[in-house]
């Protein structure tokens, strides 16, 4: 071996050696991790940011304006169109230049995505920036489109319903709220237009729309709340054939029946119907689950 290769491997040997430590005594000060964070933190560079600009000029303004578009532009094309927040972003920044035109071509531009017409938040907050900036005749538009594509989100409606309260118009607010219930929403939104409606005492209205509140929701809720109704209003026989229709629409076995025949049992005993009642509570033992008809029996006599 030639004299050039054994000095290779005793500088190898010497760089693979390990180390012999000579003092193992722990340090007097000790260093924790954290430390070295907080000193590597405190050396670094503070981040340099851009000054601001003055515009003062038009032709700058123009400069400036090319210029931001053409970032967001861009953006849009790297992610392909997919990210919500760039498109609010963009059409926030329009609007902040007051170019109500552009920021309405961003907003319909970002509906046209095939992953974001289908997104409530997205129409909730085009709505929003036409509310904002006053056109009304936009906002309506917009939310019209949003219900008919997706009708069963309730926070369209809420908000349709909502625009229309603000600017008094109560035949729109009515006109949405009919045209919601044509879906058979849960019972909140019955309940909603129930108590809108409250508010203008049309009875004859009110009577209609328990009805087919009723005929979407045939629960013992719904018919006691209908029932209730007619009977504040002092319609003692229309109450009287709600609960009665009630009987009959809800089921022998439904465990709701109890709920249902005492609340008319206590009807009748309010319209000094003795007799009626005593026959109503009879009449529920033969209807109510088993469970219940210890509680009924006590309150016969």
């Amino acid at each position: 071996m030639s004299s050039c290769s054994k000095n290779a491997e005793r500088k190898l040997g010497f760089l693979t050696r390990p180390t012999r430590v000579k003092n193992k005594n722990p340090a007097p000060i000790q260093i924790t991790a954290e430390q070295i964070l907080r000193e590597a933190r405190a050396l670094q560079e503070p981040k340099i940011r851009p000054p601001k600009q003055k515009i003062i000029y038009g032709k700058e303004l123009g400069t400036y304006h090319l210029r931001k578009r053409k970032e967001f532009e861009d953006l849009i094309r790297r992610v392909g169109g997919l990210n919500v927040n760039v498109w609010i972003k963009y059409a926030h920044w329009e609007e902040s230049q007051k170019d109500v035109n552009r920021a309405r071509s961003v907003w319909e531009r970002a509906l046209e995505q095939q992953v974001h017409y289908k997104n409530h938040t997205l129409w909730l907050k085009y709505a929003e920036f036409e509310m904002k900036n006053r056109f009304v005749n936009h906002a309506r538009n917009v939310y019209d489109r949003a219900v008919i594509l997706l009708p069963r989100v309730h926070q369209l409606w809420y908000e349709y319903i909502h625009m229309e309260k603000i600017l008094g118009n109560v035949a729109g607010v009515r006109e949405v709220f009919e045209r919601w219930m044509e879906w058979m929403p849960d019972q909140h939104a019955w309940l909603s237009y129930i108590k809108y409606e409250l508010k203008y005492n049309e009875i004859e209205r009110l009577r209609g729309i328990f009805e087919l509140f009723v005929t979407c929701h045939p629960s013992v809720g719904a018919w006691l709340r209908y029932a209730k109704f007619e009977m504040k209003n002092g319609e003692v026989p229309r109450a009287r054939s709600v609960y009665e229709r009630a009987v009959e629409n809800i089921a022998d076995d439904d465990d709701e029946a109890q709920q249902l025949f005492e609340a008319f049992a206590e009807f009748e005993q309010s319209c000094n119907e003795i007799e009626r009642a005593k026959c109503i509570s009879k009449i529920a033992l033969d209807h109510v689950p088993p469970k219940g008809r210890a509680m009924l029996e006590s309150s016969i006599f």
